[in-house]
C-alpha cells in the first residue's frame, strides 16, 4: 500500500480537520468518534456523523438518489456537487499543498464527480491533470462539470502518463453501478494505478468492486482511502474489502437524511463489525 501525507495546508479561516478523527473506517476497524465534534474540529457540511451513517445495498442507494432528485427537488447536479465539494476535502488531507494531483475520469456520474473535483482542487492550487478515459456521455451532470474543466483549460488527455508521476491519484474511474469486469481503457487505467507511486482516494468505491458483496470484479483499484457519498455501501460490511478500500470517510451529499433512514440499516459500533486488514 501506497504512503499518503497528511500534512495538507488548510485554507485560511477553516477549522483544520484531522481525517483519523472522525465518521470513518480505518483498517485496524471501525472508529466512529465524537471527540472531534467536542474540539470544534467537526465540519457537518462534509462529513456525516456517526449516528446519521446508514448502510444501503446498490439498490437502495439508487433509489436514494432518485428520490432526492424526483421526490424532493434536488437536481443531481446539486448532488453532485456536494459530493465532489466533501470528496476534494479529504484528496486535499492527503497531500501537502500544491502537490499533483492525477484524475482518472470514467464515462457516468463517478466520473462527473472526478470531473467537479478537478475545478475544486485547481482553485485550491494543486496541480491537476484529467485523464479522460471516456467521454462524459453516461450523466447529464457529468457532462456539465466536464465542459466547465474544459473551459478553465485545465489539462486534460486519454494518456495514463499523469497517473506516473503523480502525488495523489483519484479513482473516479467507475462506481456502484458496476455489475461486470472492467475492460479495455477502463482496465488499462485500473492497472496503471495499482502500478503508480502517488496516494490514492477512490470516489464512492474503488473501481472494480461490487457494492453489495465487497469483493472483486476482477481488477480493483487498491485505495488508500475511499470518499464514500451519502451512505455506507453493504459490501463495505464485508471485512475483507478493506484490502481495497482503504479507510472509508462518509460525505454527506445533501441528500434528506430521512432517505436513508427509510432505505438503509444504521452502522454497527465498533465492538459487532470486526477487523479489517
Amino acid at each position: 500500500m501506497k504512503t499518503t501525507h497528511q500534512t495538507a495546508q488548510k485554507p485560511a479561516g477553516t477549522a483544520a480537520i484531522n481525517v483519523s478523527m472522525v465518521g470513518h473506517v480505518t483498517r485496524e476497524g471501525v472508529y466512529l468518534r465524537g471527540s472531534a465534534r467536542k474540539k470544534g474540529l467537526y465540519n457537518p457540511a462534509v462529513r456525516l456523523p456517526d449516528h446519521r451513517i446508514r448502510v444501503l445495498d446498490r439498490a437502495a442507494a439508487r433509489a436514494l438518489d432518485a428520490a432526492a432528485t424526483g421526490t424532493y427537488g434536488i437536481p443531481g447536479i446539486v448532488l453532485m456537487e456536494n459530493a465532489a465539494v466533501g470528496a476534494s476535502e479529504i484528496a486535499m488531507g492527503m497531500i501537502p499543498s500544491g502537490g499533483s494531483v492525477a484524475i482518472a475520469c470514467g464515462p457516468g456520474a463517478n466520473g462527473g464527480d472526478g470531473w467537479a473535483m478537478a475545478r475544486h482542487l485547481h482553485n485550491a492550487g494543486y496541480g491537476v491533470d484529467i485523464i479522460t478515459l471516456t467521454p462524459a456521455v453516461g450523466s447529464p451532470a457529468a457532462a456539465v462539470n466536464a465542459s466547465i474543466a474544459a473551459a478553465m483549460q485545465i489539462p486534460m488527455s486519454p494518456s495514463l502518463e499523469p497517473l506516473e508521476r503523480a502525488d495523489l491519484i483519484i479513482d473516479a474511474v467507475f462506481g456502484t453501478g458496476l455489475d461486470r469486469e472492467l475492460t479495455g481503457p477502463l482496465l488499462a487505467a485500473v492497472e496503471a494505478i495499482n502500478a503508480a507511486r502517488g496516494g490514492v482516494l477512490a470516489v464512492d468505491i474503488p473501481s472494480g468492486l461490487d457494492a453489495d458483496t465487497g469483493m472483486p470484479r476482477g481488477l480493483v483499484v487498491r485505495a488508500d482511502q475511499t470518499a464514500t457519498f451519502a451512505c455506507w455501501k453493504a459490501g463495505f460490511l464485508e471485512m475483507e474489502s478493506l484490502r481495497w478500500t482503504g479507510d472509508i470517510h462518509c460525505i454527506d451529499i445533501g441528500a434528506p437524511q430521512e432517505l436513508a433512514d427509510q432505505m438503509g440499516r444504521p452502522l454497527e459500533p465498533t465492538s459487532r463489525h470486526g477487523r479489517g486488514r
